[in-house]
């Protein structure tokens, strides 16, 4: 699975990880509904950190297909909400 991270460039992740990573995203769309701004921020770094731990950087030339899109590491809870709108980051 290819993910980009917006601003960053995209990894390339095993299949199996997406277990994992869907954990996060559950937490990070409860903390969205439930407006905790800073639960919502722990868990997109957590996100976005397992996701760089686990992935393979792909060369910054490499344009492939993002099968899912990340926020900025800066990005706000408003600007994830935006992003979504009734869905988690992962599909599924």
């Amino acid at each position: 699975m290819i993910v980009r991270i917006m601003g960053e460039g995209q990894v390339k992740l095993a299949d199996s990880h997406f277990a994992e990573l869907n954990k996060l995203d559950d937490e990070l769309l409860a903390e969205m509904e439930q407006g905790d701004g800073p639960g919502f921020r722990r868990t997109l770094t957590a996100l976005l950190e397992r996701v760089r731990e686990l992935g393979e950087p792909l060369p910054d030339d490499a344009l492939e297909p993002s099968e899912l899109i990340l926020p900025a590491p800066g990005a706000t809870l408003e600007d994830v909400r935006e992003m979504l709108g009734d869905g988690g980051l992962l599909p599924g």
